[in-house]
């Protein structure tokens, strides 16, 4: 008969056969064979040690609490003590991947009995990353054998041997990344394949991505498991330690040409971005990539950054001769500061700037150069911008410039005076990054509109974050919408908080940020072309096709409206989002 005081999994455990709690993936959770032992939590009230003999370990906990080892015969006799008011025994914990795997409806499409046949595992499907590198002897990386499933790792931090069309780093090959993995020492290991993730943000990105858990025994397996790894390391070796858009760009380039070289499909990752640009769609770099989404077969997925509470950003409307003052808090000792005011070209208006002490100058008019003076201890350079042949906004730039170390510190003001209005809105940013002061901030910010670019990218797959935990989005994602086309981003969100994946050395640490939530949309995306193109179901399921099966499928948490400026068309859902039925 069971005890009411033992909850239903302990009585059931307490009911089934050896063979049975074996099998299980709950059931044998705190039992230990060799001494015939449970693991136990107990609630109880008055004194605990009363009902304690010398065959049972206690560890008391506040609040009447404790964490009791008790041999299994001497179960039922402590649940008769009256002050023994429940009892539980311990559970797995789904640490972060596996929970965020879980919440984002992967379980059952990983399962081996899938309603899909065979539970879907990335293979045939190529997962790449464009960020600081692999530790590429970690051995979610490696197959069972030991061999590498890294077939390409471009490092362009390490000078010698690019890859043919390209003039930085070195690439390597499955091939020496595999006579790397044999050598018998580590020294020996690093001149054949010298390349390592310093920061263990890519590692990071790919276990989550694509890990295969080997050093886990499965625990913190990744998503698309069984997928081949292409690996391209940011950056080349310079004093401020920031790779740039120009080597993200190659990166992103080589990616594409390795999959249509291979044939096969790719979801492509990028977890780097910036402050820098209108926040439209319209530069370059957001336009080189939605170009190069239509090649081949792929899928790029990017995540949201991380200044939705940075204060970093804030906009208005402005109405034709009304003024408006903008306050900038500089915080002690920042050694350098720019800002950029984006507007549509079409209204018109002048700037005066006011230092913390109260001094005036302006208003500068609109005129082609950069203009320059200076107040206190700071040198002001401005630059009025003109549209570009793809845009139709206009940057005005203002850069702050220690003429000693710092720039002054204090409230400055920027006092916008409209002169023509037609259209009215502007947006200002700040650098982000975490390159600032934390006291450096606009004092009236505005959440909105505070993703980085490329997100803003009208093809990838912009990915925010939430805390699948608590059902809760995640207050740092960066949010949308983009500045003046109004473009729906993010288009879904995914776990973001507390997310264990591979880190360097063969371990695993705990990330946040949507750098680890966007992975998790990689991955799925791997998925989604494994079903569609690898199996035969739909040849075409690539490109935005994925990106509106993901938006589909996308679970709504309460209490808000869809889609909207956090969590886009919802959270992220594998299971729904391929249509099998």
């Amino acid at each position: 008969m069971t005890n009411q005081k033992l909850e239903n999994m302990l009585n059931l455990a307490l009911d089934a056969t050896p063979q049975e709690r074996e099998k299980s993936l709950q059931l044998n959770v705190g039992y230990t064979p060799l001494e015939k032992t449970w693991e136990l939590i107990v609630k109880y009230s008055g004194d605990l040690k009363r009902v304690l003999g010398d065959d049972i370990q206690v560890v008391e906990l506040l609040n009447e609490y404790a964490i009791l080892t008790v041999p299994e015969s001497r179960i039922s006799s402590l649940a008769d003590f009256p002050e023994v008011e429940f009892i539980e025994k311990p559970k797995h914990l789904f640490f972060s991947v596996n929970q965020g795997k879980s919440a984002s409806c992967m379980t059952s499409v990983q399962s081996p009995f899938s309603p899909l046949g065979e539970p879907l595992t990335g293979k045939g499907v190529l997962v790449a990353c464009v960020d600081s590198g692999i530790d590429y002897s970690h051995p979610d990386f490696r197959k069972e054998d030991g061999s590498t499933r890294i077939l390409r790792l471009w490092d362009q931090s390490v000078p010698g041997n690019p890859p043919q069309g390209y003039k930085i780093g070195t690439e390597y090959t499955k091939e020496q990344i595999d006579a790397a993995l044999l050598a018998p020492a580590k020294a020996e290991q690093e001149r054949i394949v010298p390349s390592r993730d310093l920061s263990g943000h890519g590692t990071g990105v790919m276990g989550i991505a694509a890990g295969n858990g080997r050093a886990s025994d499965g625990v913190y397996r990744g998503v698309a498991y069984e997928s081949d790894l292409i690996v391209v390391k940011l950056g080349i070796s310079r004093g401020d330690g920031f790779p740039r858009t120009t080597e993200l760009m190659q990166g992103i380039d080589y990616v594409i040409r390795q999959a249509v070289a291979l044939q096969k499909p790719v979801a492509l990752n990028l977890s780097f971005g910036n402050n820098y640009g209108s926040h439209s769609g319209e530069s370059l770099i957001e336009n080189y990539i939605d170009s190069v989404s239509n090649l081949g077969r792929n899928v790029i997925s990017v995540g949201m950054g991380n200044e939705g509470n940075a204060e970093l950003h804030t906009s208005g409307q402005l109405t034709e001769g009304e003024p408006y003052e903008i306050a900038l808090n500089v915080d002690a000792y920042e050694v350098s500061l720019n800002v950029q005011l984006w507007k549509q070209y079409v209204d018109e208006m002048e700037i005066v700037l006011i230092h913390p002490n109260g001094q005036m100058v302006g208003p500068f008019r609109e005129i082609l150069g950069p203009q320059r003076f200076s107040f206190g201890s700071t040198e002001i350079l401005l630059y009025y911008g003109e549209p570009a042949p793809f845009s139709l906004s206009q940057e005005i730039y203002i850069e702050f410039i220690p003429r000693n170390q710092y720039v002054d510190s204090g409230t400055w003001k920027i006092r916008l005076i409209p002169r023509k209005i037609v259209d009215g809105r502007y947006d200002l940013w700040l650098p982000g990054g975490g390159v600032l002061n934390l006291g450096t901030k606009f004092l009236y910010p505005t959440p909105e509109t505070t993703l980085t670019i490329p997100s803003t990218a009208r093809n990838v797959i912009s990915v925010g974050a939430y805390d699948s935990r608590y059902l809760a989005y995640a207050d740092f994602s960066g949010r949308g919408y983009t500045r003046v086309t109004n473009e729906v981003k993010p288009d879904i969100a995914a776990p973001g908080v507390d997310i264990r994946t591979a880190a360097p050395r063969g371990g695993y640490a705990q990330r946040t940020g949507t750098s680890f939530a966007a992975p998790f949309v990689t991955g799925a995306a791997a998925l989604l072309m494994e079903w569609g193109i690898v199996r035969g179901n739909d040849p075409f399921l690539y490109g935005e096709k994925v990106k509106a099966y993901l938006r589909r499928g996308a679970r709504q948490l309460p209490g808000n409206s869809y889609p909207n400026e956090r969590l886009g068309y919802g959270v992220l859902c594998v299971r729904d989002s391929i249509p099998f039925d």
